[in-house]
């Protein structure tokens, strides 16, 4: 994968891709919160293909992130919680697999700051709470094999 970013003016940047381009227009958004657009839709996109692949339906689905980072110079991420919020036709319990193999496993942009982040979640499966402020170990995550997916190509 490779980004080429080029300065247009003022603090307005260009990002392009293999596949695209963008326009990164500093401080309207600032490249943090691209960064964790970015991460919660690697996510988001899972919770579409993964109940796909059991040929099983997600709809309306809302996953936000709230990060709480260092007050001081690099900072970085201390916390991420994510919660999905989403209706589908499976049992409970699949729908927290799904989401566990998102974060354990598929999403390799939360999976990259895992080693350095305290990463929590919450599950609200058809308009109840399933799951709430769960933590994931850090470290290198677990396989989870719900087979392959087509998810966002690197």
């Amino acid at each position: 994968m490779k980004v080429n970013v080029t300065h247009k003016d003022g603090m307005k940047f260009e990002a392009k891709t293999a596949k695209s381009s963008f326009i990164i227009d500093c401080p309207v958004i600032s490249p943090v919160e691209y960064f964790l657009a970015g991460m919660i839709t690697c996510s988001a996109s899972d919770m579409i293909l993964l109940p796909k692949n059991q040929n099983k339906t997600v709809t309306d689905l809302v996953v936000e992130g709230e990060v709480v980072r260092n007050e001081t110079p690099p900072c970085k991420f201390n916390t991420l919680h994510v919660t999905y919020n989403f209706n589908s036709d499976a049992e409970d319990i699949v729908a927290g697999r799904w989401v566990m193999a998102s974060l354990e496993t598929y999403c390799s942009t939360i999976n990259t700051i895992r080693d350095t982040t305290a990463i929590s979640y919450s599950i609200i499966h058809n308009g109840k709470m399933i799951r709430e402020n769960e933590k994931m170990i850090s470290g290198g995550g677990a396989i989870i094999d719900m087979g392959k997916i087509e998810s966002c190509p690197s």
